[in-house]
């Protein structure tokens, strides 16, 4: 008896805990707020541009900036219609390309902290492809995966616990944790989360280019194009924290009516 009933009283907390994601209405746990992630995050964006070295590219700067800020104006616009501007309340965006050949990466930290590395933008080839990569990194902010990432570590690390515990019983273990949950580490146990939040940043992503004024359609161009440089060395999907090209590509084109809803009001 006692046990059902620490039961219910653990899943009544977790219900209590859950928000629901833009876009897609999915219901997520939430045991982390802005307020206390932001500022993490900002943190560590700075320290990431710090080493940087950030790009004197200007054209491919400029390019980034340009499209983040269309990006920002069609999420901000899009949260307003839906009545939910005060989820971006904490939100200082910020869009810096990082000079790095090698690292084929874009990533958005929660609060709206940008970076693209240069080594992307040949794959990205114009603005459109810029939008396709922009789009979805920022869709992982407003989706809130990070916090929801970092909920799911203090569940499985400290049980039922506030961040401001956490931090004080175990520093060093709550900062990894936040490392996981942005991006900078991941664990096997967590590899299929990821994917669904990856798929679902895809989705909510297209909708913020259309809006943007990007054709979504350059989407599943964009992943054909990454799926070419892989030359078949990709790990299985179920070892990997993204789904397959293949599965990606799949996914986008089945949203694809949808985010054109969007694009052809601009």
């Amino acid at each position: 008896m006692f046990k059902k009933v620490v039961f219910l009283f653990v899943a009544g907390i977790i219900c209590y805990a859950c928000t629901t994601v833009p876009v897609t209405g999915r219901s997520q746990l939430s045991l982390v707020s802005n307020s206390e992630i932001i500022p993490m995050a900002a943190q560590q964006y700075d320290e990431v541009l710090k080493k940087g070295p950030i790009s004197n590219n200007k054209e491919q700067t400029d390019m980034v900036k340009r499209v983040g800020l269309k990006i920002q104006t069609a999420v901000e616009k899009y949260m307003a219609e839906k009545g939910a501007t005060s989820e971006l309340k904490g939100f200082e965006w910020e869009f810096n390309l990082i000079d790095d050949p090698q690292t084929v990466n874009a990533w958005c930290m929660p609060g709206g902290k940008v970076a693209f590395y240069t080594a992307i933008m040949p794959i990205c080839k114009d603005e459109d492809g810029v939008a396709v990569v922009m789009g979805h990194e920022v869709a992982h902010a407003i989706a809130n995966h990070g916090r929801e990432r970092m909920s799911t570590g203090l569940v499985q690390q400290f049980g039922l616990s506030t961040l401001g515990a956490a931090m004080g019983q175990n520093p060093g273990l709550t900062s990894q944790i936040f490392a996981q949950a942005v991006g900078y580490g991941s664990q096997l146990g967590m590899l299929s989360f990821s994917r669904k939040h990856e798929s679902e940043a895809d989705r909510i992503g297209l909708i913020f280019m259309a809006m943007a004024g990007y054709d979504p359609q350059e989407a599943p161009k964009f992943w054909e194009r990454m799926s070419a440089i892989g030359g078949g060395q990709k790990p299985p999907e179920w070892l990997s924290t993204h789904p397959s090209d293949n599965t990606r590509i799949n996914d986008l084109n089945a949203a694809m009516p949808e985010a054109l809803k969007y694009y052809k009001k601009n």
